[in-house]
């Protein structure tokens, strides 16, 4: 399974991280919103935080390595497209002014070339005075729900998450600028974080602890009827586990793994007899995000009468680091 390549926007030059010292002593700095309405862990999740170390490798705030090369926003990510069909909103983090906005630019179809141009995609600007801004990316075409000038409060609803410009999944990217420096809202001050936590952030209480930062996560999981690959997973519209099926299949997409980390999945039949069992071999590097599924053919007699699961594990250095139930009750 290829590691996908995800968006990448604008760079940011170490010379441009440099001149954010006063970011966090500035008494106008905006204290921002969640910016989605969605709940971390259960309807969307973190997929990038923003690099601190742009010239020496990818390092997030809390000195691990969850971003991408020069990224400069975080990631907020759907579980799947049908999230993002059923519609998700996206929020206005602080009060402020609508800047600018962009509409119209197509949505991505999954595993179909990303356009060049536009990597933004759909957007909507917010200033919040004093040259602090806020930029929202990847909107859904026709969603967009205000126009240059408009004034805005906290929360309200600006537009909807897509998958327009330089991105392969529905998400999300929303940056934090002070003049033409881009900040993190995690930890403003410049540089690799000595903390390795949040520090002085500029995200209100209640966003900070929805913004609790994980090392990883199982993303999605799941028991279907049909083999699941990546585009299956990625479309979210599985069918359940049912009488007929010719197959049981065990699925899940995890995030935020290192090399040397091992997926594996069980399935397991009524009385919790284990019916398969798989384990991938270990990482050969860190990956973004790793698909996998395990499936188990229906017996000759058919599926017996009874609750119907399973398991999917993260070993890491011999131990389970992530962990996540399956179940699909009784086929019917």
């Amino acid at each position: 399974m290829p590691r996908p390549s995800f968006s990448r926007l604008a760079l940011v030059t170490a010379a441009a991280f440099a001149s954010v010292a006063f970011a966090q002593s500035s008494p106008t700095a905006p204290k921002l919103g969640f910016p989605m309405a969605c709940v971390i862990g259960k309807t969307c999740e973190i997929q990038h935080y923003f690099d601190r170390d742009p010239a020496h490798g990818m390092l997030d705030y809390h000195c691990g390595h969850r971003s991408e090369p020069a990224h400069n926003a975080i990631d907020i990510r759907l579980l799947d497209m049908a999230a993002m069909r059923r519609g998700v909103d996206v929020l206005a983090a602080a009060p402020g002014r609508v800047l600018a906005v962009r509409d119209g630019v197509a949505d991505n179809v999954p595993g179909a070339p990303l356009p060049t141009a536009s990597q933004c995609g759909n957007r909507v600007a917010i200033d919040h005075g004093d040259h602090w801004i806020t930029d929202y990316c990847h909107l859904e075409r026709g969603t967009l729900k205000v126009k240059a000038g408009d004034v805005v409060a906290a929360g309200q609803p600006i537009a909807q998450v897509g998958m327009t410009g330089g991105t392969e999944f529905p998400h999300l990217h929303m940056s934090l600028q002070h003049g033409n420096t881009f900040v993190d809202p995690f930890a403003p001050e410049p540089g690799p974080n000595p903390t390795c936590a949040a520090s002085n952030p500029l995200w209100t209480p209640q966003a900070l602890r929805q913004l609790t930062y994980k090392e990883g996560d199982v993303l999605v999981a799941g028991i279907t009827s049909e083999r699941a690959g990546t585009p299956e997973i990625e479309q979210g519209n599985l069918p359940p586990f049912s009488a007929s099926a010719p197959l049981m299949v065990g699925y899940t997409r995890v995030i935020g793994l290192v090399a040397g980390d091992e997926i594996e999945i069980d399935l397991t039949g009524p009385g919790g007899a284990v019916l398969a069992h798989g384990r991938l071999p270990p990482l050969a590097h860190n990956r973004d995000q790793s698909d996998a599924s395990l499936a188990h053919a229906r017996p000759p007699g058919g599926w017996p009468h009874g609750a119907y699961g399973g398991e999917v594990k993260v070993w890491r250095s011999g131990k389970v680091v992530l962990d996540r139930k399956l179940s699909a009750g009784p086929p019917l």
